[in-house]
């Protein structure tokens, strides 16, 4: 028997480019970093859902974004990338015959869109409008667990973000750290693997 039976993805950061995307629409890297950052922080802090469309806008807003500039990105949506390893890695850990799910903070819509960028089918896609809150909240991976039908020590979580680390931990799953942007840790809370690239998941996974 494997060690895990499935992998869940946070989505946006951890399997798709969207970080590009935010900096195309901010006008540069810098700005923004700073709307993706007070974005993340109104997610934290909210508490119960709000709309995902809000918080971008909210923050859009907060960070002397363009008029337009939240309704440009959900408008482009469709053109997000998956990283340039995730094709391979996909189908690698479809032939282990592993569930690959995803647990995302954002709405349905933008949840389903995404994941199809993807290009791969999951066994499971949970959005923070479905459970009510946002991601580290423990419902949001509980939720995706209970739709695959796994305990959470049979999958491992690949954070995209600071705050899955510890999110995911808290719950029972091995977490696996894809730190694309070398960001600093939330907190003490230590990965499984910490890692620029998707590649080393796929023997860690299998």
């Amino acid at each position: 028997m494997p060690r895990y039976q499935a992998v869940m993805f946070d989505l946006l950061t951890a399997l798709l480019d969207s970080w590009t995307l935010w900096n195309s629409v901010a006008g540069g890297d810098a700005p923004g970093l700073r709307w993706r950052r007070r974005y993340l922080e109104l997610t934290y802090g909210c508490g119960a859902y709000r709309p995902y469309e809000t918080l971008v806008a909210e923050a859009a807003a907060e960070t002397a974004m363009a008029p337009g500039a939240a309704a440009a990105l959900a408008a482009r949506g469709g053109e997000w990338q998956p990283w340039p390893e995730a094709p391979a890695l996909r189908a690698g850990l479809r032939d282990r015959g592993l569930k690959l799910a995803v647990a995302t903070n954002c709405s349905v819509p933008l949840g389903n869109q995404a994941a199809a960028r993807v290009g791969v089918p999951f066994d499971a896609v949970i959005t923070s409008e479905e459970t009510g809150f946002y991601k580290p909240r423990a419902e949001v991976y509980q939720a995706a667990l209970a739709r695959l039908g796994l305990p959470a020590s049979q999958v491992l979580f690949v954070a995209g973000s600071a705050s899955d680390v510890p999110g995911a931990a808290g719950v029972g799953m091995d977490v696996v750290w894809h730190n694309r942007a070398g960001l600093p840790a939330r907190d003490s809370t230590q990965p499984l693997l910490m890692a620029e690239r998707l590649e080393p998941l796929l023997a860690l996974a299998g």
